[in-house]
């Protein structure tokens, strides 16, 4: 099924409130996990490579991803957010649409494949594919053939769910070219207690322990989680007339987590 288009997210890396799911007002933290993303991208922008960054969903990539390109290649980043299994044909309109080139795109492959060589020959860039876990064999080689293309002057970053691996390590060719493997994982519990405060002030005022046994019964060490958690301990917080969480108030937010 070809992707639409209209609900493609393109062009320049967003603002990092735009990171926080629900745009929750937080801060970023220097966790482990985004300081290794930091190296790792940092590599793969010096050697001129592609790499993957995989794991199952909320575990922070998306965020860690765009915060290390902030800092490091703010200016040569070109981001693209592809959805519902995309063929080589979305991935020619993304980067037609990501690199604002002018006019309209060219009807055939042949000629639209040599318009993005020469563009993506003409400077050094950045592109970062988000939600590669939508993307299958075809797809992936459409992105080896411009990259292995000697004109063209890139660094390739595949973000993706745990299929974007499978689908790479089941393709030797493909595989093959991959510099970085980074894959992301639940966040552990001690670092969960040493990052919830910095992150948000809501959990400045609870202690190791209640956030342990948040995460023991909601957050699980998912980031993502974690923040929808804060969104209802706030909302709740407001409602109730709140000055800190209490135990009631955690109780009223598992109810509206299902089986989180």
């Amino acid at each position: 099924m070809s992707v639409d288009l209209c609900h493609m997210d393109y062009g320049r890396l967003p603002s990092e409130r735009d990171d926080h799911f629900h745009r929750l007002d937080a801060h970023l933290v220097a966790t482990d996990t985004l300081m290794r993303t930091l190296d790792n991208i940092e590599e793969t922008i010096e050697a001129k490579a592609m790499t993957a960054i995989y794991g199952a969903a909320g575990f922070g990539k998306t965020m860690s991803v765009n915060a290390a390109l902030r800092q490091v290649a703010p200016d040569i980043t070109y981001r693209l957010e592809l959805r519902s299994g995309p063929t080589p044909r979305d991935i020619r309109h993304g980067l037609f649409r990501a690199l604002g080139l002018p006019g309209e795109p060219p009807t055939r492959p042949i000629e639209f494949d040599t318009l993005l060589k020469e563009t993506l020959s003409e400077t050094f860039r950045v592109l970062v594919c988000d939600e590669a876990q939508w993307m299958g064999r075809s797809s992936f080689e459409y992105w080896r053939h411009l990259w292995d293309d000697r004109h063209t002057d890139i660094a390739v970053i595949f973000a993706g769910g745990d299929n974007c691996y499978r689908v790479l390590k089941r393709e030797p060719m493909l595989a093959s070219r991959i510099f970085i493997w980074q894959k992301f994982q639940r966040m552990p519990e001690n670092e969960v207690v040493a990052t919830l405060p910095a992150f948000h002030s809501l959990w400045s005022g609870a202690g190791p322990q209640m956030i342990r046994n948040i995460d023991r019964a909601a957050a699980h060490g998912n980031f993502r989680n974690w923040v929808t958690i804060t969104k209802h301990m706030l909302n709740g917080m407001k409602k109730k007339g709140l000055p800190e969480v209490n135990e009631d108030l955690v109780h009223w937010v598992y109810s509206k987590l299902g089986n989180m």
